[in-house]
């Protein structure tokens, strides 16, 4: 693609790139924008801003709309703890200046690192399939990141001066999902960023395409968990060790227990789910651990 000159505008660029064969619709729309940009650095930074404020942003709107609506409040996990307008407005003017003061920063450093490491962004992409086994990976990966740091995160100096802004609401919504520490968001934002960089540096195959639709869902799945909803439709019903809202729900009605971020399993294993009925299955499961000790003792 680099035979091509860009345009005046952007349209009329897309128009010449329109005719190359053998790319799809969205490759050539993710080529001309390259090509009308003119500077990979700033072209993969701003790709990276704008998706980031728009998918985030984006998604917590429904859930926004959707606590104005009296009809929603039966499915509401905790019915009678709704956000305030205080509340929602407090936690879009602290994700906002984050997203500019923190997170902005860094992003603008992508672009020399994918080169570095060999993250591609030229097209065509890779096959879907390689994106969603890419893309499971990292939702795995990121999920045992999240749950060992989160869980240390409820320790001591660490929960008192980072993570306990996070639990100011233990009734969650959609916008408090980056509603965090400058530290937390780093630490954490790790797991999301710093793991397709540790993919490819070992393996020098991933495209910036695989990670802009992983940097989605995982947008989505974050604020979905904090959105407080529990629907009959809700994923977990369909795939069971997804997580969802009543999973995180529970973790910051308790305060404790839950703390992974995508699945149940390692909460499952380590024995640190929270709510009432993991108490009463520990409890349970101590009380037998007890009668069969005293049985061997008689």
């Amino acid at each position: 693609m680099s035979h091509i000159q860009p345009q005046d505008t952007f349209l009329k660029t897309y128009e010449v790139v329109k005719n190359v064969t053998g790319l799809n619709s969205i490759e050539k729309l993710w080529a001309s924008y390259y090509i009308f940009i003119g500077n990979d650095i700033f072209a993969t930074g701003l790709l990276f801003f704008c998706l980031h404020e728009i998918m985030y942003f984006g998604r917590c709107l429904p859930w926004f709309i959707i606590d104005k609506i009296p009809f929603f409040n039966r499915w509401k996990i905790q019915g009678e703890k709704l956000p305030s307008d205080k509340d929602q407005w407090e936690c879009f003017r602290s994700v906002l200046i984050s997203h500019f003061m923190v997170e902005a920063f860094p992003i603008w450093f992508f672009h020399p690192i994918c080169e570095k490491i060999g993250i591609k962004f030229d097209v065509p992409f890779p096959n879907w399939t390689v994106i969603l086994f890419q893309v499971s990976l990292f939702f795995f990966l990121e999920d045992i990141w999240h749950y060992w740091l989160h869980r240390g995160l409820h320790y001591g100096a660490f929960y008192k001066y980072i993570h306990k802004q996070h639990h100011r609401f233990s009734y969650p919504f959609g916008l408090a999902a980056e509603y965090a520490h400058p530290v937390e968001v780093m630490l954490l934002g790790f797991g999301t960023v710093g793991i397709p960089i540790v993919w490819c540096y070992l393996t020098r195959d991933l495209h910036l395409f695989t990670i802009c639709i992983w940097i989605t869902l995982r947008l989505y799945q974050a604020v979905d968990a904090h959105s407080g909803y529990e629907f009959p439709f809700s994923f977990h019903y369909f795939f069971p060790i997804w997580a969802g809202a009543d999973h995180h729900d529970e973790h910051h009605n308790h305060f404790i227990g839950n703390y992974a971020s995508s699945f149940r399993i390692w909460d499952y294993i380590l024995n640190t789910e929270a709510g009432a009925t993991a108490k009463a299955t520990r409890e349970n499961k101590t009380k037998l651990k007890a009668e069969k000790i005293a049985k061997k003792n008689i």
